[in-house]
């Protein structure tokens, strides 16, 4: 049993699924920081200095301004300021991958081989294949 572990573990497919998924997070946290760092700021100074992780809608409980942590334990809030950090957020690794996946597939064009014509059978082989399959029929 212990063998049958080791081979499915360390099948070809398993380990490089895992090294995805281990890039995968170490991209995530790139672009998040992509997006908090760099992006958000850009865009909050645009809008006026709003800072989007903090703007929410208190639903029920005494209003708190400006604190979403403060909000979120004084009752429900909807976070939409959070919902829009995220969706750039997706946005962004939407697009990224998608320029990765289009190289990808542009160097895998250009590597392919191209495909070898036909060695051109000589006149006299075409003609006894003919006279083969003319007397298979007759």
């Amino acid at each position: 049993m212990l063998k049958e572990f080791r081979e499915f573990a360390l099948r070809g497919n398993m380990v490089d699924l895992a090294i995805g998924v281990i890039i995968g997070g170490a991209f995530g946290a790139l672009v998040n920081s992509i997006v908090a760092d760099l992006l958000m700021p850009v865009i909050g100074l645009i809008t006026g200095g709003i800072d989007f992780t903090n703007l929410y809608v208190q639903l029920s409980g005494t209003p708190v301004v400006g604190d979403l942590a403060a909000a979120r334990k004084a009752g429900a809030t909807i976070a939409y300021g959070n919902f829009v950090t995220l969706a750039i957020n997706f946005l962004i690794i939407a697009f990224v991958l998608f320029v990765v996946v289009k190289l990808m597939n542009r160097m895998k064009k250009n590597a392919e081989p191209a495909v070898e014509a036909r060695p051109e059978v000589p006149a006299d082989i075409a003609l006894l294949a003919e006279i083969r399959d003319l007397l298979k029929k007759g």
